[in-house]
């Protein structure tokens, strides 16, 4: 792959957008799995072609809070992919080689979960 001279304003806002997916991610994981009060379900027959069956408590739902943080995450997420996506760097690259150097402008700073910030 080639070497690409990313201008660091760039590469912040890919570390950001890293950064802040992988906050969206970890908080997805804690939500409940419905986002308004749902009922639950017993254990039925067991789903085809595998040995699970299915089962689910009373979903209580989202509180306030946690729509808000998702909804703010999202946000956070769709403007960053827009500052990387329609950086004036690209057109600055050969034609054809636009995808290569957005593939390595991803793994230019990948972050761990536990790296994560709080705030976008």
């Amino acid at each position: 792959m080639a070497e690409y001279d990313f201008p660091q304003d760039l590469r912040d806002a890919q570390l950001r957008l890293h950064q802040v997916t992988a906050a969206y991610h970890q908080l997805c994981r804690t939500l409940p799995w419905s986002v308004e009060r749902a009922p639950g379900w017993a254990a039925g027959e067991k789903q085809p072609y595998t040995d699970c069956k299915s089962a689910e408590p009373d979903g209580p739902g989202y509180t306030d809070h946690e729509k808000s943080e998702v909804a703010r995450l999202r946000a956070a997420v769709l403007e960053l992919s827009v500052t990387v996506s329609t950086h004036p760097y690209w057109a600055t690259l050969k034609p054809g080689t636009v995808v290569d150097g957005r593939m390595a402008l991803k793994h230019t700073a990948p972050v761990a979960i536990g790296d994560v910030a709080a705030e976008p």
